[in-house]
């Protein structure tokens, strides 16, 4: 099938089920599950999938086994594999393991800023510029999270130029991707055209963005197909359609990354994942965690017994 004009021909997948998504499950998942749900998602055809977080343990407490979970990883050969880090300890525990990709969390907004790290916005970048520094001096990729990208939960409507404020200093302290994060899923194609324009005047090209799109209104979908169009190639979708935010109780789940894989199929561009196998990773997940997945596709893949 040709690919339409509009539209790249390959698209790159950045999972983040193992660590967004997992971070918001009442359960925690152990550790030997956790690695084979990471060996899986890499059967499929994910070649990026986001492992884990070495934030303290008491804040996010599903993710307190990272230094048990990443050495059981060792063996994923040609499989990236980042990381988060909140700051210079996190990054110290990351590297100590091996760690080749690390990624930073920001905020557009104050109010998420300091409801998720306590601090403000400039804050948060100063906290984050020793870490950056510190992971590219040892050669270390590292993302940059830009969250309530599109709506903030307290503050309402997020304009563009206060977006590309933050994105401009992400990129200046030597992150080399950003990562546009609609954190309550209050994005439409519009707002998401809008933003791409901006950042693309101000100097961030789309070949170094991704973009992270959750699904409350429903409009994940029509927001990636809009951001593939300005010339985006990666995209965040969780396995399954797990996570949401803890500090934004209003947001539902990422994007699931077999609707993503569903619609990019149909359209030709290409993404080097099995969607048969990731449907039945899902699936065995979704045991794990004594629910169904909340994916459409997964749903329709799956035989009746399996969604109740």
């Amino acid at each position: 099938m040709a690919v339409p004009d509009e539209y790249p021909a390959r698209v790159r997948i950045h999972e983040v089920g193992p660590r967004d998504g997992l971070q918001n499950e009442p359960v925690v998942v152990p550790a030997a599950v956790k690695a084979e749900f990471i060996h899986r998602l890499a059967d499929a055809g994910l070649t990026t999938i986001e492992a884990t977080s070495f934030v303290h343990p008491r804040w996010v407490p599903q993710l307190a086994d990272a230094e048990e979970l990443f050495p059981l990883l060792g063996d994923l050969d040609g499989v990236r594999l980042p990381v988060l880090v909140p700051n210079e300890r996190g990054l110290d525990r990351a590297l100590a393991l091996g760690a080749r990709e690390v990624a930073v969390f920001a905020s557009a907004t104050e109010s998420f800023a300091r409801a998720n790290l306590n601090r403000t916005v400039d804050e948060s970048l100063a906290m984050f510029t020793p870490v950056v520094a510190r992971a590219v001096a040892a050669g270390v990729p590292v993302r940059g999270y830009l969250s309530m990208c599109f709506g903030d939960p307290w503050e309402g409507d997020v304009p563009p130029g206060q977006v590309v404020r933050v994105a401009r200093r992400l990129s200046d302290l030597g992150c080399d991707e950003l990562s546009l994060g609609d954190t309550i899923g209050v994005a439409t194609p519009g707002r998401v055209t809008a933003l791409l324009t901006a950042l693309g005047e101000a100097g961030i090209p789309a070949g170094r963005l991704a973009v992270h799109f959750h699904d409350t209104y429903g409009q994940a979908l029509a927001n990636t197909l809009t951001a593939l169009r300005h010339g985006v190639t990666t995209v965040d979708a969780s396995a399954g359609g797990l996570g949401g935010c803890p500090f934004a109780r209003s947001a539902t789940g990422n994007l699931a990354t077999e609707d993503l894989l569903w619609m990019l199929d149909g359209l030709g561009v290409e993404t080097g994942v099995d969607l048969g196998r990731l449907v039945a990773t899902s699936r065995w997940l979704a045991g794990h965690l004594g629910r169904p997945s909340p994916s459409r596709t997964v749903r329709a893949l799956s035989p009746p017994s399996d969604q109740e």
